[in-house]
């Protein structure tokens, strides 16, 4: 085992969320040492309250636009939020606390944490590479640079564990920066448990919530899918952390009904991909002919599916998530929003791959709402019956409180409510882009971008503040990034051409 390995699960094993991770190690190079906390953020970051986040220590967000996301506690125009440690306790018009640490919301958007419900996090290091790529070669001259070719068959084949390590952990800093604070990490890069304990410790590392997604790996170390139970109970043993797990059950897997029977016995959901271009329709059909989908599902695009497995979709009470702008690049197909809102189901929003495109859930809102209400205009411009156009806080609950739902987290985060956990971010509604501010979730769906996000609590802990991240070293971290990328594209034999036409 290799070094990172060894000292990134010693670490990772652990059930204390606030446990260092200087000792995680890279090799020669050392990338986890940049996540050894704010004791290891640069000089020059703006002074907050002290103690925040930690137990027993009031904080009082004060005078913000509060968006609560629960129907119950309502919204508020100016309004407070009061926690203590790591949780909610009050939300008000008002509260008085002089006790606590005290965050000024003044001109800020007060809201729930984006929820992120599919994001391949270990190509970070090949962000943007296929901007304008196709999933499969089609045959063209054009798509001779395609996704299933290039990342599934050359690059993801040749990653090391800290290759999976600095991508994870670079990839999780950059959606706290624009205020997403749970993922689904859709890893499929398990090509060995070293790589497994690589993601775990990263994802650990960049202290937010997170779900790992046991996908499939390739190779003669790969221990997919019979490595699921060691990770559960090795990780993932406690529920009181941050992380936690999801079992991937690919259906063009020929051992798809291993991994569904596995985490089924493991108590944790199953997510997949279902995306008519790799013609799952008729497995999918079989599945849900035989009774196969549960409330335990994750169904993930849902492109080119019959109506007799929505159906059967719907009536299990699985969970769909889109990931809208990249279904349109990539030619999975239209996006079947309106077929999820027809059956009465509530999608989540989801990033995907950042080798195509941004990971901000500002572009999934933005997505999804000008997707649904084009199709909606053109039947009502052709004078037919036409749906419920969505809203901007349709889009916000998508991006949110459903997220949590689907990953089945909703009991902890999703919405501002006494009880759960303070994943918060606040979002600057006086900047150059958004003033004066007239409507709030108009402002954040139609507006904001994630030069917005001012500041990020995750549990309690500040994550970003006032524009800036809290707790690594980002030009060193870059670098190692950068090196990765290099190993990467040399390693495949993938040429590196930053004009290719």
């Amino acid at each position: 085992m290799c070094q990172l390995c060894e000292e990134a699960t010693a670490v990772a094993s652990g059930t204390d969320e606030t446990a260092p991770v200087s000792s995680v190690r890279r090799g020669a190079a050392s990338a986890g040492d940049l996540a050894a906390g704010p004791a290891a953020a640069s000089a020059a970051q703006p002074a907050m309250p002290d103690g925040i986040g930690r137990p027993g220590r009031r904080t009082l967000i004060k005078g913000g636009h509060v968006l609560s996301m629960d129907s119950a506690v309502g919204n508020f125009a100016t309004g407070d939020v009061l926690l203590e440690g790591s949780r909610i306790v009050e939300i008000a018009a008002k509260i008085d606390a002089p006790d606590a640490a005290l965050i000024d919301a003044t001109d800020k958007i007060v809201m729930p944490g984006f929820i992120d419900t599919h994001h391949h996090q270990f190509e970070t290091a090949l962000r943007s590479f296929l901007a304008d790529a196709i999933l499969i070669n089609d045959g063209r001259p054009g798509s001779a640079f395609n996704y299933y070719e290039m990342i599934l068959q050359k690059l993801s084949m040749v990653y090391r564990p800290e290759d999976v390590f600095v991508s994870e952990l670079f990839g999780s800093i950059a959606q706290l920066d624009a205020g997403v604070t749970t993922v689904m990490d859709v890893s499929q890069i398990h090509h060995s448990p070293e790589h497994t304990d690589a993601a775990v410790a990263a994802l650990r590392a960049a202290g937010r919530r997170a779900v790992l997604g046991y996908f499939e790996g390739w190779g003669a170390h790969a221990k997919y899918p019979d490595d699921a139970a060691r990770i559960r109970r090795q990780h993932f043993a406690s529920d009181d952390q941050l992380l936690s797990m999801v079992m991937g059950g690919e259906i063009y897997l020929p051992f798809h009904e291993a991994a569904w029977r596995v985490g089924r016995e493991l108590n944790i959901p199953i997510a997949l991909h279902v995306v008519g271009t790799f013609g799952m329709q008729p497995t999918f059909d079989q599945l849900a002919g035989e009774g196969k989908f549960g409330p335990d599902n994750i169904f993930i695009h849902m492109t080119g599916m019959s109506e007799f497995a929505w159906k059967a979709t719907a009536d299990a009470g699985a969970h769909v998530t889109f990931a809208v702008p990249i279904e349109m690049q990539m030619r999975h197909g239209t996006p079947p929003i309106q077929t999820a809102l027809d059956l009465g189901l509530q999608p989540s929003l989801s990033t995907d791959v950042e080798c195509t495109m941004t990971a901000d859930m500002f572009t999934q809102m933005r997505g999804v709402l000008t997707l649904q209400r084009m199709l909606a205009n053109e039947k009502a411009l052709r004078g037919e019956d036409y749906p419920t156009l969505l809203t901007s806080l349709d889009a916000i609950r998508f991006a949110t409180i459903e997220g949590a739902r689907g990953l089945k987290l909703d009991h902890r985060t999703g919405s501002l409510t006494p009880g759960k956990q303070a994943d918060i971010i606040l979002l600057d509604a006086a900047a150059l882009n958004v003033a004066p501010l007239n409507h709030v979730p108009g402002a954040v769906v139609t507006l904001m971008e994630r030069s917005n996000v001012a500041t990020v609590l995750v549990a309690g802990e500040v994550k970003k503040w006032q524009g800036q991240i809290l707790g690594f070293d980002l030009p060193k971290l870059r670098r190692e990034l950068e090196e990765s990328r290099d190993h990467l594209f040399a390693a495949a034999g993938v040429e590196r051409d930053l004009f290719r036409a």
